[in-house]
């Protein structure tokens, strides 16, 4: 137990490390383009490996939330403790940029006390792994389509497609999936500390989901802009 708990504190210790110098590194290398640039190439590499190391330590794949409020096994400890470490890099990280998201910031918070207590009680490893999952599986072309924009494909095909991708993946994942694995959790014999940030969770992807309505709608049904000349 105590050689687990070691090696957790290491990889989030070395992780966060690693996260800064490799944002400071990659600024340098995008000097030409924007703080939020850099972060958001860094975020894309985070959940494409996140969603990786959460695929291979899924434990049992007929029911891929089970076991039930169960231990977690050494590789979802790491995985864990992978993606704890970006999380804590990307909230401190946040706070240096121009911008400071909300409701961005409150789904850091949530989801560090989420891995925290799920390290506290040696319990939901099943759940917290599929929450990640779930919850970073659409991250890559959320990133995408902001990247595309600042490199000058605002308003084009290719960024409207990151677009789509983005919010088609983002409700299947999160609306559609995300309640069946709140309720998995919340009838599970789960600490009542873990069912609440999966709730939190859960609403705060709900809002967003509300925003990216408005969003989609508003491009996909958007008036295209009149060019009648000036008579």
């Amino acid at each position: 137990m105590e050689e687990e708990q070691i090696r957790v504190v290491k990889i989030i210790v070395i992780g966060v490390i690693l996260w800064g110098v490799s944002f400071i590194l990659t600024r340098r290398i995008f000097s030409s383009y924007s703080f939020d640039f850099s972060n958001r190439l860094l975020s894309t590499v985070h959940a494409t490996v996140a969603v990786t190391l959460a695929t291979f330590s899924v434990q049992d794949w007929s029911c891929p939330v089970c076991p039930r409020a169960s231990k977690p096994s050494p590789q979802q400890m790491d995985t864990m403790a992978f993606s704890l470490s970006y999380m804590i890099y990307d909230l401190i990280c946040c706070q240096f940029d121009q911008v400071i998201s909300m409701d961005n910031a409150v789904h850091h918070f949530v989801s560090i006390l989420g891995f925290v207590a799920g390290f506290a009680y040696q319990k939901s490893g099943s759940e917290i792994i599929a929450t990640l999952w779930i919850a970073e599986i659409s991250s890559p072309f959320y990133h995408l389509r902001e990247i595309l924009k600042e490199i000058g494909y605002r308003d084009t095909s290719v960024n409207l497609a990151a677009d789509v991708c983005f919010a088609t993946i983002f409700t299947l994942a999160r609306i559609v999936c995300g309640p069946f694995l709140v309720y998995v959790s919340l009838t599970a014999d789960n600490p009542i500390f873990i069912k609440a940030m999966g709730s939190g969770l859960q609403l705060v992807s709900i809002f967003w989901f509300y925003k990216i309505f408005g969003m989609m709608r508003y491009k996909l049904f958007k008036k295209p802009k009149s060019n009648k000349k000036a008579t």
